[in-house]
């Protein structure tokens, strides 16, 4: 079995075969997925769709680009969504300095709410960082001073410094369809001493499907060349990395139930 940790199964991408990519991913191995919450407003829809489907499970948040000029969510409007069983993550939250799409003082506030609700709720904090390496990495570290949490770097693309403090306060490490692509050597690099029990796969779907996809539509099913490269590149097999991989998302995603026919 193979999870997708990170996907965004409520965009207009979708809109017209849900059910379709549903389907392909059950029958390409990937028995849960997690599809993503980037702005309160799409939140009842992105639950909707983890209500609708065994095995498809949804966070709460506000990414940075989304955090807003005037009203910051609260770590008490998050935590009012959580209690649903299929609601097993916080986030996507972080910081982006890419785009530039929202100030950087917001950001910082948004991220630490949401580090606020991970902490009160248990749930894990799903983090976006781009560009951003060195201020993602203090305010992990001033939060988790000031009592624990647990969580993720999604989608990674960052230094190889950013994965090593990362994994040392034991947050774990998602890879995308990005780890295929040619010219991202640096970021394979930067995860080769990841330890596999630090590791997890994504799509980020619709976003950057992997090869031999790359340039098409994105969607879960396709994790299964993410976790082929990760194998490749630890020296294992793919059965294996994909149960490794499976079992560390159980482990840091506990809310979430194994389908019984992948258990």
């Amino acid at each position: 079995m193979l999870v997708d940790s990170h996907c965004h199964l409520n965009f207009p991408d979708f809109k017209e075969d849900l059910d379709g990519v549903v389907s392909r991913a059950k029958a390409a191995g990937v028995g849960v997925m997690q599809t993503i919450c980037t702005e309160m407003a799409e939140f009842d829809e992105v639950h909707g769709i983890a209500q609708r489907y065994e095995g498809i499970y949804c966070s709460v948040g506000v990414h940075p680009n989304d955090s807003g000029e005037t009203k910051i969510t609260s770590a008490e409007d998050l935590i009012a969504k959580t209690s649903s069983e299929k609601v097993i993550g916080i986030g996507e939250t972080g910081l982006d300095y890419h785009y530039e799409r929202s100030n950087r003082e917001i950001q910082k506030t948004s991220f630490i709410e949401h580090i606020k609700a991970g902490r009160a709720t248990g749930l894990p904090v799903i983090i976006h960082t781009r560009d951003a390496d060195e201020d993602t990495i203090s305010i992990l570290r001033e939060e988790a001073a000031k009592g624990s949490f647990k969580g993720l770097i999604h989608c990674f693309t960052s230094s190889q410094y950013l994965a090593e403090e990362a994994v040392k306060m034991g947050f774990y490490i998602s890879l995308s369809g990005i780890i295929s692509f040619k010219n991202a050597q640096a970021i394979r690099d930067a995860i080769k001493n990841v330890p596999m029990d630090s590791l997890l796969v994504e799509t980020d779907a619709p976003y950057l499907a992997p090869m031999p996809h790359r340039g098409k539509r994105n969607e879960p099913s396709f994790v299964i060349h993410t976790n082929k490269v990760l194998a490749e590149l630890k020296g294992i097999s793919e059965k294996e990395c994909a149960t490794i991989t499976t079992d560390n998302f159980f482990r840091l995603f506990d809310k979430a139930k194994r389908p019984e026919a992948f258990a």
